[in-house]
């Protein structure tokens, strides 16, 4: 068959891949059958190629194949490209709505929460307890960081430097709760428990010490985004050993890899929570503000904590239960 027959012939078919690469760039891969036929093509053509190398093309109908290749493999093997779009519904409705029907959420939230609590209420009602857990040299310590009013330290220069300890401090508590996870999750069960046993029993003691209008004044502010990022630093890491444990019959090596992106989701939000919790630290919870306002601080981050949890992702499945 001579080259301008072959040509003649073949042309329509480079067309329609040439339509194709062109909705696979503004849509994406959606189609499964779409994508199949897509490739059929794909594979025609590096056969044309192949052939056109062969037979001496016209150079420029060679060119144009060459071209009308790398498209199609682009567009084939390409890696996931960002759209905004994409990106918005899986932060603000996919991984919240993760986060919650995650059992590991609620046991990280159970473990963290009861034993505060446990250790607030011994160590209020009780002395000898918080020696015991925290030291006296720690007490003594910690009394004497909070001995004087707040409006003492309002340096904005102190600020920043504290904004920027607190960055890497929180960021080290987070990467302990999660990293310790590999260790079947009971690793970020134990750094979880340890935390909650220590700050319950600083609370506890505080709040009856002579410098607990100061201590309460400071920690209002910024203690909703902190304490609910160790919680879900916990919850990824017990997500990522659980997955060490309940393989699917999949080996751990995959299991682990099926596990981390969700894992790693989870410590990115708690990731989020630490740094807003640091520059709240820095800036707002030293500072010389009414009271009132660090309330006001609180409340607006546990309800944007709330919203953002238990808003968003079930209002958009709400409307799709509706809809259908």
């Amino acid at each position: 068959m001579k080259t301008v027959d072959i040509i003649a012939r073949r042309t329509p078919e480079w067309r329609e891949l040439e339509d194709e690469i062109s909705w696979f760039r503004h849509h994406g891969v959606q189609d499964a059958a779409r994508v199949a036929a897509f490739a059929q093509r794909y594979r025609a053509v590096c056969g044309d190629l192949s052939l056109a190398i062969s037979m001496r093309f016209p150079a420029n109908t060679t060119e144009y194949l060459h071209q009308l290749v790398a498209d199609a493999h682009t567009q084939l093997y390409r890696a996931e490209t960002f759209r905004l779009r994409r990106w918005g519904r899986k932060i603000l409705v996919e991984v919240p709505q993760r986060i919650v029907r995650d059992p590991c959420t609620w046991i990280s939230f159970g473990v963290f929460w009861g034993l505060f609590f446990g250790s607030l209420i011994a160590a209020y009602s009780n002395e000898e307890f918080a020696t015991a857990v925290v030291g006296e040299q720690t007490l003594q310590r910690v009394e004497t960081m909070y001995a004087q009013p707040l409006e003492n330290n309002d340096e904005d220069g102190g600020r920043s430097a504290m904004t920027g300890f607190y960055v890497f401090n929180n960021a080290g508590i987070g990467l302990r709760c999660f990293a310790s996870g590999i260790f079947l999750g009971v690793g970020s069960l134990i750094t979880l428990a340890f935390n909650a046993l220590f700050l319950g029993t600083l609370f506890g003691h505080m709040i009856r010490s002579p410098s607990a209008d100061n201590f309460i004044t400071f920690v209002t502010a910024h203690g909703p985004f902190e304490l609910t990022a160790v919680v879900l630093s916990a919850a990824a890491g017990l997500r990522l050993g659980w997955g060490l444990i309940d393989t699917g019959g999949k080996s751990r090596r995959d299991s682990l890899r099926a596990t981390s992106p969700q894992a790693l989701e989870v410590a990115g939000v708690a990731t989020v929570l630490f740094l807003l919790a640091a520059y709240i630290e820095g800036f707002i919870s030293p500072s010389s503000l009414p009271y009132s306002l660090k309330v006001a601080a609180a409340a607006i981050s546990t309800l944007l904590l709330l919203g953002y949890l238990f808003g968003l992702g079930y209002l958009v499945s709400w409307r799709r239960a509706r809809a259908t």
